[in-house]
Protein backbone atom coordinates (compact mmCIF):
# COMPACT_ATOMS: atom_id res chain seq x y z
CA UNK A 1 0.00 0.00 0.00
CA UNK A 2 3.05 2.77 0.67
CA UNK A 3 2.54 6.05 1.41
CA UNK A 4 0.75 6.25 4.99
CA UNK A 5 -0.73 2.92 5.21
CA UNK A 6 0.31 0.18 7.23
CA UNK A 7 1.04 -2.59 5.43
CA UNK A 8 1.09 -6.66 6.58
CA UNK A 9 4.43 -6.27 8.22
CA UNK A 10 4.33 -3.22 9.80
CA UNK A 11 2.68 -3.20 13.70
CA UNK A 12 -0.60 -2.04 13.97
CA UNK A 13 0.21 1.04 16.23
CA UNK A 14 2.25 2.51 13.05
CA UNK A 15 -0.96 4.37 11.77
CA UNK A 16 -1.76 5.79 15.06
CA UNK A 17 2.16 6.55 16.35
CA UNK A 18 2.84 8.56 19.36
CA UNK A 19 5.57 9.79 21.35
CA UNK A 20 4.90 6.90 23.90
CA UNK A 21 4.25 4.62 20.75
CA UNK A 22 6.87 1.22 20.86
CA UNK A 23 9.06 2.26 18.44
CA UNK A 24 11.81 -0.50 20.13
CA UNK A 25 9.44 -2.86 18.08
CA UNK A 26 10.03 -1.28 14.78
CA UNK A 27 13.14 -1.73 12.07
CA UNK A 28 13.03 1.73 9.90
CA UNK A 29 15.09 2.62 6.84
CA UNK A 30 15.96 6.58 6.64
CA UNK A 31 16.83 7.64 3.11
CA UNK A 32 19.69 9.84 2.21
CA UNK A 33 21.72 11.42 4.99
CA UNK A 34 21.51 14.96 4.69
CA UNK A 35 20.95 17.07 7.70
CA UNK A 36 17.13 16.00 7.56
CA UNK A 37 17.94 11.80 7.23
CA UNK A 38 20.53 12.61 10.36
CA UNK A 39 17.99 14.11 12.38
CA UNK A 40 15.58 11.79 11.61
CA UNK A 41 18.11 8.88 12.14
CA UNK A 42 18.96 10.56 15.82
CA UNK A 43 15.90 10.72 16.30
CA UNK A 44 14.30 7.50 16.09
CA UNK A 45 17.30 6.11 17.61
CA UNK A 46 16.17 8.39 20.48
CA UNK A 47 12.84 6.66 20.23
CA UNK A 48 14.50 2.90 20.51
CA UNK A 49 13.82 1.78 16.90
CA UNK A 50 15.77 -0.09 14.95
CA UNK A 51 18.03 1.99 12.48
CA UNK A 52 19.65 1.50 9.07
CA UNK A 53 20.87 4.56 7.17
CA UNK A 54 21.23 4.18 3.32
CA UNK A 55 23.20 7.21 1.41
CA UNK A 56 24.63 7.37 -1.58
CA UNK A 57 27.30 10.11 -0.58
CA UNK A 58 30.36 9.30 1.13
CA UNK A 59 31.97 12.68 1.77
CA UNK A 60 33.17 13.76 4.82
CA UNK A 61 30.01 15.19 6.61
CA UNK A 62 28.75 12.40 5.45
CA UNK A 63 31.37 10.13 7.63
CA UNK A 64 31.10 12.47 10.43
CA UNK A 65 27.65 11.20 10.44
CA UNK A 66 27.91 8.36 10.30
CA UNK A 67 30.79 7.92 13.26
CA UNK A 68 28.19 9.35 15.71
CA UNK A 69 25.08 7.19 14.77
CA UNK A 70 27.22 4.18 14.54
CA UNK A 71 28.15 4.85 18.40
CA UNK A 72 24.15 4.96 19.23
CA UNK A 73 23.81 1.92 17.48
CA UNK A 74 22.57 2.42 13.58
CA UNK A 75 23.67 0.90 10.42
CA UNK A 76 25.06 3.19 8.23
CA UNK A 77 26.16 2.00 4.64
CA UNK A 78 27.39 4.74 2.53
CA UNK A 79 29.04 4.78 -1.24
CA UNK A 80 27.24 4.58 -4.50
CA UNK A 81 24.79 1.95 -4.72
CA UNK A 82 24.32 1.82 -1.38
CA UNK A 83 20.29 2.85 -2.00
CA UNK A 84 19.64 0.70 -4.44
CA UNK A 85 17.79 -2.15 -2.56
CA UNK A 86 15.38 -1.94 0.42
CA UNK A 87 16.71 -3.77 3.43
CA UNK A 88 14.90 -7.29 3.79
CA UNK A 89 12.61 -6.60 7.22
CA UNK A 90 11.60 -2.95 6.83
CA UNK A 91 8.80 -1.39 8.53
CA UNK A 92 9.06 2.05 7.61
CA UNK A 93 10.98 4.14 5.32
CA UNK A 94 12.00 7.60 6.25
CA UNK A 95 12.92 9.34 3.53
CA UNK A 96 15.07 13.28 3.06
CA UNK A 97 12.64 15.50 1.18
CA UNK A 98 14.09 15.50 -1.50
CA UNK A 99 14.25 12.31 -2.93
CA UNK A 100 11.74 11.84 -6.05
CA UNK A 101 9.05 8.94 -5.60
CA UNK A 102 10.44 7.15 -8.55
CA UNK A 103 13.93 6.43 -6.70
CA UNK A 104 14.38 2.63 -7.00
CA UNK A 105 14.67 2.18 -2.94
CA UNK A 106 11.17 4.28 -2.18
CA UNK A 107 9.29 2.38 -5.03
CA UNK A 108 10.77 -1.03 -3.79
CA UNK A 109 8.81 -0.04 -0.63
CA UNK A 110 5.64 1.38 -2.08
CA UNK A 111 5.38 -1.85 -4.38
CA UNK A 112 5.86 -3.78 -0.76
CA UNK A 113 3.47 -2.25 0.96
CA UNK A 114 5.76 -0.38 3.43
CA UNK A 115 5.07 2.98 4.46
CA UNK A 116 7.47 5.94 3.49
CA UNK A 117 7.10 8.92 5.79
CA UNK A 118 9.08 12.27 5.04
CA UNK A 119 11.05 13.77 8.28
CA UNK A 120 7.93 16.06 8.70
CA UNK A 121 5.64 13.44 9.41
CA UNK A 122 7.89 11.51 11.94
CA UNK A 123 7.88 15.04 13.65
CA UNK A 124 3.91 15.30 13.66
CA UNK A 125 3.73 12.00 14.92
CA UNK A 126 6.11 12.63 17.93
CA UNK A 127 5.18 15.93 18.84
CA UNK A 128 3.65 17.44 21.94
CA UNK A 129 0.10 17.77 20.85
CA UNK A 130 0.09 20.98 23.26
CA UNK A 131 2.33 23.13 21.07
CA UNK A 132 0.97 24.66 18.15
CA UNK A 133 2.41 24.63 14.77
CA UNK A 134 1.73 27.84 12.27
CA UNK A 135 3.33 26.46 8.41
CA UNK A 136 3.43 27.99 5.72
CA UNK A 137 4.50 26.81 1.86
CA UNK A 138 4.52 28.90 -1.79
CA UNK A 139 6.47 28.81 -4.73
CA UNK A 140 8.26 32.29 -3.23
CA UNK A 141 8.65 34.02 -0.15
CA UNK A 142 8.64 31.35 2.28
CA UNK A 143 11.80 32.11 4.61
CA UNK A 144 11.63 35.63 4.49
CA UNK A 145 7.63 34.99 5.86
CA UNK A 146 8.75 32.42 8.29
CA UNK A 147 11.65 34.15 10.02
CA UNK A 148 8.97 37.89 10.40
CA UNK A 149 6.49 35.03 12.10
CA UNK A 150 8.80 34.24 14.52
CA UNK A 151 10.05 37.51 15.14
CA UNK A 152 6.14 38.25 15.80
CA UNK A 153 5.73 35.70 17.97
CA UNK A 154 9.13 36.53 20.01
CA UNK A 155 7.91 39.88 20.34
CA UNK A 156 4.76 38.70 21.99
CA UNK A 157 6.92 37.24 24.86
CA UNK A 158 6.39 33.32 23.41
CA UNK A 159 8.85 30.70 22.72
CA UNK A 160 8.74 30.39 19.58
CA UNK A 161 11.48 28.67 16.75
CA UNK A 162 11.63 28.66 12.91
CA UNK A 163 11.72 25.22 11.83
CA UNK A 164 11.41 23.03 8.81
CA UNK A 165 12.92 24.31 5.46
CA UNK A 166 14.54 27.06 7.39
CA UNK A 167 16.61 27.04 10.61
CA UNK A 168 16.05 23.72 12.63
CA UNK A 169 15.10 20.42 10.92
CA UNK A 170 10.99 19.97 12.51
CA UNK A 171 12.32 16.43 14.74
CA UNK A 172 14.81 18.44 16.24
CA UNK A 173 12.64 21.24 16.99
CA UNK A 174 9.96 19.03 18.69
CA UNK A 175 12.49 16.98 20.32
CA UNK A 176 14.10 19.89 22.13
CA UNK A 177 13.65 19.47 25.74
CA UNK A 178 13.03 22.96 26.45
CA UNK A 179 10.36 22.94 24.83
CA UNK A 180 8.36 25.36 22.88
CA UNK A 181 5.27 27.49 23.42
CA UNK A 182 4.56 27.91 19.21
CA UNK A 183 6.67 26.30 16.24
CA UNK A 184 7.04 28.45 12.76
CA UNK A 185 7.36 25.83 9.90
CA UNK A 186 8.21 26.20 6.39
CA UNK A 187 7.91 23.61 4.04
CA UNK A 188 8.80 22.65 0.70
CA UNK A 189 6.48 21.31 -1.86
CA UNK A 190 8.86 18.09 -1.43
CA UNK A 191 8.35 17.66 2.17
CA UNK A 192 4.72 18.00 1.64
CA UNK A 193 4.61 15.32 -0.31
CA UNK A 194 5.76 12.80 1.65
CA UNK A 195 3.54 14.17 4.73
CA UNK A 196 0.12 12.76 5.69
CA UNK A 197 -1.60 13.55 8.89
CA UNK A 198 -0.37 16.76 9.68
CA UNK A 199 -3.38 19.31 10.95
CA UNK A 200 -1.91 22.30 11.83
CA UNK A 201 -3.05 25.44 13.90
CA UNK A 202 -3.36 27.56 11.22
CA UNK A 203 -1.55 27.16 7.57
CA UNK A 204 -1.03 29.89 4.85
CA UNK A 205 -0.06 29.19 1.24
CA UNK A 206 1.89 32.41 0.00
CA UNK A 207 1.58 31.96 -4.04
CA UNK A 208 1.98 28.83 -6.75
CA UNK A 209 3.74 29.77 -9.78
CA UNK A 210 5.55 27.28 -12.08
CA UNK A 211 8.71 25.23 -9.99
CA UNK A 212 10.02 22.18 -9.63
CA UNK A 213 7.57 20.45 -11.95
CA UNK A 214 10.62 18.20 -13.13
CA UNK A 215 10.52 16.37 -9.46
CA UNK A 216 6.22 16.22 -9.37
CA UNK A 217 5.47 15.10 -13.19
CA UNK A 218 3.32 18.08 -13.43
CA UNK A 219 2.03 21.99 -12.38
CA UNK A 220 -1.10 20.12 -11.04
CA UNK A 221 0.74 17.49 -9.13
CA UNK A 222 3.03 20.37 -7.75
CA UNK A 223 -0.01 22.50 -6.24
CA UNK A 224 -2.00 19.36 -5.13
CA UNK A 225 1.06 18.82 -2.90
CA UNK A 226 1.32 22.70 -1.89
CA UNK A 227 -2.52 22.13 -1.47
CA UNK A 228 -1.83 19.34 1.49
CA UNK A 229 -0.43 22.02 4.29
CA UNK A 230 -4.51 23.14 4.39
CA UNK A 231 -5.47 19.81 5.34
CA UNK A 232 -7.15 19.15 9.05
CA UNK A 233 -6.21 23.11 10.09
CA UNK A 234 -7.90 23.98 13.07
CA UNK A 235 -7.66 27.71 12.98
CA UNK A 236 -7.38 29.94 9.87
CA UNK A 237 -6.25 28.89 6.26
CA UNK A 238 -4.60 32.22 4.93
CA UNK A 239 -4.36 32.53 1.40
CA UNK A 240 -3.26 35.40 -0.97
CA UNK A 241 -6.88 37.37 -2.37
CA UNK A 242 -4.04 38.31 -5.67
CA UNK A 243 -3.30 34.32 -6.49
CA UNK A 244 -6.89 32.49 -7.18
CA UNK A 245 -5.22 29.21 -7.01
CA UNK A 246 -4.16 29.61 -3.37
CA UNK A 247 -7.99 30.31 -2.42
CA UNK A 248 -9.56 27.39 -4.53
CA UNK A 249 -7.07 25.17 -2.17
CA UNK A 250 -8.86 26.75 0.81
CA UNK A 251 -11.98 26.27 -0.91
CA UNK A 252 -11.17 22.34 -1.38
CA UNK A 253 -9.55 21.57 1.50
CA UNK A 254 -11.01 19.27 4.64
CA UNK A 255 -10.78 21.59 7.67
CA UNK A 256 -11.75 21.43 11.29
CA UNK A 257 -15.24 22.91 12.06
CA UNK A 258 -14.68 26.48 12.28
CA UNK A 259 -11.88 26.78 10.89
CA UNK A 260 -11.54 30.46 8.79
CA UNK A 261 -10.39 31.51 5.65
CA UNK A 262 -8.38 34.31 5.60
CA UNK A 263 -7.00 36.68 2.78
CA UNK A 264 -3.89 38.67 2.66
CA UNK A 265 -4.07 41.45 -0.08
CA UNK A 266 -1.84 44.73 -0.95
CA UNK A 267 -5.34 46.52 -1.01
CA UNK A 268 -7.79 47.52 1.21
CA UNK A 269 -9.14 44.83 3.00
CA UNK A 270 -12.58 43.05 3.32
CA UNK A 271 -14.03 41.59 6.13
CA UNK A 272 -11.77 38.96 7.13
CA UNK A 273 -9.07 39.38 5.31
CA UNK A 274 -5.79 41.88 6.37
CA UNK A 275 -4.47 44.49 4.13
CA UNK A 276 -3.58 47.81 3.87
CA UNK A 277 -4.89 51.17 4.03
CA UNK A 278 -3.04 54.62 3.82
CA UNK A 279 0.46 53.63 4.41
CA UNK A 280 -0.66 50.72 7.12
CA UNK A 281 -0.68 47.04 7.44
CA UNK A 282 -4.57 46.26 9.33
CA UNK A 283 -6.35 43.96 10.33
CA UNK A 284 -10.26 43.04 9.14
CA UNK A 285 -9.84 39.18 10.40
CA UNK A 286 -9.19 38.74 13.89
CA UNK A 287 -11.10 41.84 15.63
CA UNK A 288 -14.85 41.95 17.10
CA UNK A 289 -15.36 44.73 15.36
CA UNK A 290 -14.47 43.72 12.13
CA UNK A 291 -17.46 44.64 10.12
CA UNK A 292 -17.25 48.22 10.72
CA UNK A 293 -13.58 48.48 11.40
CA UNK A 294 -9.86 47.69 11.35
CA UNK A 295 -6.82 47.42 13.72
CA UNK A 296 -3.56 49.35 12.41
CA UNK A 297 -1.03 46.47 12.94
CA UNK A 298 2.11 48.36 11.39
CA UNK A 299 3.04 51.19 8.98
CA UNK A 300 4.09 49.65 5.53
CA UNK A 301 8.10 51.71 6.46
CA UNK A 302 8.30 48.95 8.92
CA UNK A 303 8.76 46.12 6.85
CA UNK A 304 12.39 46.42 5.45
CA UNK A 305 12.82 46.52 2.45
CA UNK A 306 8.97 47.54 1.69
CA UNK A 307 8.94 46.10 -2.08
CA UNK A 308 5.40 45.19 -2.60
CA UNK A 309 5.65 41.01 -2.33
CA UNK A 310 7.32 41.96 0.86
CA UNK A 311 4.80 43.88 2.14
CA UNK A 312 2.43 40.49 0.94
CA UNK A 313 5.11 38.20 3.05
CA UNK A 314 4.31 40.61 6.09
CA UNK A 315 0.78 40.15 5.82
CA UNK A 316 0.65 36.65 5.36
CA UNK A 317 3.13 36.39 8.67
CA UNK A 318 0.94 38.91 10.78
CA UNK A 319 -2.48 36.68 9.80
CA UNK A 320 -0.56 33.61 11.15
CA UNK A 321 0.49 35.30 13.79
CA UNK A 322 -3.00 36.94 14.74
CA UNK A 323 -4.72 33.59 14.12
CA UNK A 324 -3.14 32.65 17.52
CA UNK A 325 -3.85 35.55 19.78
CA UNK A 326 -0.34 37.72 18.92
CA UNK A 327 -1.02 41.39 19.56
CA UNK A 328 -1.24 44.22 16.99
CA UNK A 329 1.92 45.73 19.13
CA UNK A 330 3.80 42.77 18.54
CA UNK A 331 3.47 42.42 14.66
CA UNK A 332 4.84 46.03 14.60
CA UNK A 333 8.30 44.82 16.83
CA UNK A 334 8.56 41.87 15.08
CA UNK A 335 8.59 43.34 11.73
CA UNK A 336 10.90 46.77 12.96
CA UNK A 337 13.33 44.20 14.72
CA UNK A 338 13.25 41.85 11.43
CA UNK A 339 16.27 41.61 9.19
CA UNK A 340 15.66 39.97 5.92
CA UNK A 341 18.34 37.15 5.21
CA UNK A 342 20.98 38.38 2.40
CA UNK A 343 20.60 37.96 -1.45
CA UNK A 344 16.86 38.78 -0.87
CA UNK A 345 16.25 42.23 -2.50
CA UNK A 346 19.50 43.67 -0.07
CA UNK A 347 20.64 46.65 -0.89
CA UNK A 348 24.50 46.72 -2.01
CA UNK A 349 25.75 50.45 -3.09
CA UNK A 350 24.65 53.50 -4.67
CA UNK A 351 26.84 54.41 -7.10
CA UNK A 352 27.07 57.34 -9.73
CA UNK A 353 23.38 57.93 -8.94
CA UNK A 354 22.42 53.76 -9.80
CA UNK A 355 21.29 51.67 -6.79
CA UNK A 356 22.68 47.99 -7.42
CA UNK A 357 20.29 45.30 -5.65
CA UNK A 358 21.25 41.58 -5.05
CA UNK A 359 17.86 39.34 -5.49
CA UNK A 360 20.11 36.05 -6.11
CA UNK A 361 17.47 34.59 -4.38
CA UNK A 362 14.76 35.06 -7.17
CA UNK A 363 15.40 31.81 -8.69
CA UNK A 364 12.46 31.26 -10.85
CA UNK A 365 9.89 33.95 -13.24
CA UNK A 366 7.73 34.41 -10.30
CA UNK A 367 10.12 35.42 -7.80
CA UNK A 368 11.60 37.68 -10.41
CA UNK A 369 8.31 39.52 -11.25
CA UNK A 370 8.03 40.09 -7.66
CA UNK A 371 11.20 41.64 -7.48
CA UNK A 372 11.16 43.76 -10.59
CA UNK A 373 7.68 45.20 -9.10
CA UNK A 374 9.28 46.87 -7.12
CA UNK A 375 11.43 49.25 -9.21
CA UNK A 376 10.64 51.74 -11.90
CA UNK A 377 13.75 51.34 -13.69
CA UNK A 378 15.55 48.61 -14.12
CA UNK A 379 18.39 47.47 -15.52
CA UNK A 380 17.91 43.25 -14.64
CA UNK A 381 20.58 41.38 -14.77
CA UNK A 382 19.09 37.56 -15.35
CA UNK A 383 20.28 34.02 -16.40
CA UNK A 384 21.32 30.74 -15.30
CA UNK A 385 19.74 27.74 -15.08
CA UNK A 386 15.96 27.89 -16.09
CA UNK A 387 15.04 24.35 -15.13
CA UNK A 388 12.33 24.08 -18.09
CA UNK A 389 11.08 27.94 -17.30
CA UNK A 390 9.18 29.93 -19.56
CA UNK A 391 10.00 33.67 -19.78
CA UNK A 392 7.04 34.61 -21.88
CA UNK A 393 4.44 35.92 -19.52
CA UNK A 394 7.40 37.73 -17.26
CA UNK A 395 8.55 39.61 -20.07
CA UNK A 396 5.48 41.46 -21.24
CA UNK A 397 4.66 42.11 -17.48
CA UNK A 398 7.85 43.70 -17.12
CA UNK A 399 8.96 45.32 -20.12
CA UNK A 400 7.76 48.96 -19.23
CA UNK A 401 10.44 48.99 -16.33
CA UNK A 402 13.26 47.83 -18.33
CA UNK A 403 16.16 50.18 -19.22
CA UNK A 404 18.11 47.40 -20.57
CA UNK A 405 19.25 43.68 -19.54
CA UNK A 406 22.46 41.97 -18.91
CA UNK A 407 22.37 38.16 -19.57
CA UNK A 408 24.97 35.69 -18.32
CA UNK A 409 24.66 31.58 -17.77
CA UNK A 410 24.23 28.65 -19.25
CA UNK A 411 20.09 29.40 -20.65
CA UNK A 412 20.38 33.29 -21.66
CA UNK A 413 19.10 32.28 -24.72
CA UNK A 414 15.99 31.27 -23.26
CA UNK A 415 15.04 34.57 -21.87
CA UNK A 416 17.22 36.62 -24.92
CA UNK A 417 14.17 34.88 -27.13
CA UNK A 418 11.54 36.05 -24.95
CA UNK A 419 13.13 39.67 -24.90
CA UNK A 420 13.14 39.75 -28.53
CA UNK A 421 9.69 38.85 -29.01
CA UNK A 422 7.48 40.31 -25.93
CA UNK A 423 10.19 43.83 -25.51
CA UNK A 424 12.00 44.22 -29.12
CA UNK A 425 13.22 47.94 -28.30
CA UNK A 426 15.31 46.65 -24.89
CA UNK A 427 18.99 47.14 -25.13
CA UNK A 428 20.24 43.19 -24.56
CA UNK A 429 23.56 42.69 -23.65
CA UNK A 430 24.40 38.93 -24.05
CA UNK A 431 27.66 38.05 -21.77
CA UNK A 432 28.91 34.30 -22.80
CA UNK A 433 31.95 34.17 -20.26
CA UNK A 434 31.87 31.80 -17.59
CA UNK A 435 35.18 32.58 -15.79
CA UNK A 436 35.35 34.29 -12.18
CA UNK A 437 35.84 37.81 -14.13
CA UNK A 438 32.50 37.09 -15.52
CA UNK A 439 30.52 38.88 -13.25
CA UNK A 440 32.41 41.99 -13.74
CA UNK A 441 31.62 42.15 -17.22
CA UNK A 442 28.23 41.86 -16.59
CA UNK A 443 28.29 44.37 -13.81
CA UNK A 444 30.21 46.86 -15.84
CA UNK A 445 27.51 46.23 -18.57
CA UNK A 446 24.58 47.03 -15.84
CA UNK A 447 26.48 50.35 -15.32
CA UNK A 448 27.06 51.54 -18.95
CA UNK A 449 23.14 50.76 -19.40
CA UNK A 450 21.97 52.42 -16.40
CA UNK A 451 21.08 56.02 -16.06
CA UNK A 452 20.93 58.07 -12.52
CA UNK A 453 18.12 57.19 -10.74
CA UNK A 454 17.54 53.98 -12.02
CA UNK A 455 18.06 50.43 -10.00
CA UNK A 456 20.34 47.64 -11.46
CA UNK A 457 18.87 44.30 -10.17
CA UNK A 458 20.64 41.05 -9.96
CA UNK A 459 17.29 39.17 -9.98
CA UNK A 460 18.23 36.27 -12.64
CA UNK A 461 15.02 33.91 -12.55
CA UNK A 462 16.89 31.10 -12.81
CA UNK A 463 19.22 28.99 -10.49
CA UNK A 464 22.92 29.48 -9.74
CA UNK A 465 24.47 26.47 -10.20
CA UNK A 466 25.83 26.37 -13.94
CA UNK A 467 28.21 28.80 -12.83
CA UNK A 468 28.20 29.22 -8.90
CA UNK A 469 28.28 26.48 -6.26
CA UNK A 470 24.50 28.15 -5.30
CA UNK A 471 22.59 32.00 -4.85
CA UNK A 472 24.49 32.90 -2.55
CA UNK A 473 28.04 32.77 -3.82
CA UNK A 474 26.18 34.49 -6.94
CA UNK A 475 24.75 37.21 -5.41
CA UNK A 476 28.31 37.60 -3.28
CA UNK A 477 30.00 38.01 -6.44
CA UNK A 478 27.53 40.15 -7.40
CA UNK A 479 28.07 42.52 -4.76
CA UNK A 480 32.18 42.32 -5.05
CA UNK A 481 31.63 43.11 -7.98
CA UNK A 482 29.93 46.30 -7.64
CA UNK A 483 32.46 47.18 -5.36
CA UNK A 484 35.07 47.17 -7.43
CA UNK A 485 33.55 49.85 -9.79
CA UNK A 486 34.55 53.53 -9.76
CA UNK A 487 33.20 54.72 -6.34
CA UNK A 488 31.04 51.21 -5.54
CA UNK A 489 32.53 51.85 -1.98
CA UNK A 490 31.58 54.97 -1.74
CA UNK A 491 27.63 54.54 -0.92
CA UNK A 492 26.95 52.02 1.01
Amino acid sequence: MGGDGVSAGSPSWLKEAQRDSPWAQLRVTVAGFGVSGYAAADTLIQLGADVTVLEDRDGPAEQERATILRILGARIELGPGSTASLPAGTQLVVTSPGWKPSAPLLAQASAAGVPVWGEVELAWRIRDPATPWLVLTGTNGKTTTVRMLTSMLRASGLRAVAAGNVGDPIVSAVMDPGGHDVIAVELSSYQLHWTYSMAARSAAVLNVAPDHVDWHGSMDAYAADKARIYSGVETACVYNVADPVTEQMVRDADVREGARAIGFTLGIPSVGMVGVVDEYLVDRAFIAERQTSAAELAAVADVQPAAPHNVANALAAAALARSIGVPPVAVRDGLRGFAPDPHRISHVAVVDGVTYVDDSKATNPHAAAASLAAYDSVVWIAGGLAKGASFSELVPAVRDRLRGVVLLGADRAVIAEALARHAPDVPVVDVPDTDNEAMDRVVAAAAGLARPGDTVLLAPACASMDMFANYAARGDAFAEAVRRLPGGRATP
